[in-house]
């Protein structure tokens, strides 16, 4: 559950840090009825790359799992835009297929979280 853990933190600070790298392709997949698009995508960054850090302490372990819980369910109208809408990444357009596949993944993100981060299995005494 350990390996698990910190593959969870690593991916949120990435895809986290990738908020600040290429805010565009966050920009063109926004929703219209979201305010202060520029500024969401930064705060859900940040939000991504502390919910990373955060799962990998005992103390913040729960509180983070929580809040990723709660960002993957306020970013799911995005993905849903990226797919009915497509997506570019770099310049490059990303497959319907994929867009649609991460769509339906978000709940198995979800999950993960859940078992990795709050529900986390106690070793036995």
């Amino acid at each position: 559950m350990k390996r698990s853990r910190y593959f969870l933190a690593l991916f949120f600070v990435v895809a986290g840090g990738g908020h600040f790298v290429s805010p565009g392709a966050y920009l063109a997949i926004m929703p219209a009825f979201v305010p202060w698009p520029a500024a969401m995508i930064a705060l859900s960054g940040a939000a991504e790359i502390a919910g990373g850090l955060g799962l990998l302490g005992r103390p913040t372990r729960r509180c983070a799992a929580l809040g990723l819980i709660a960002l993957l369910v306020a970013v799911f109208p995005a993905n849903i835009h990226a797919a009915l809408h497509g997506m570019n990444i770099f310049g490059w357009r990303a497959p319907n297929w994929l867009l649609w596949v991460r769509l339906l993944a978000q709940p198995l993100f979800i999950a993960w979280v859940y078992f990795t981060g709050w529900k986390e299995r106690r070793a036995p005494r």
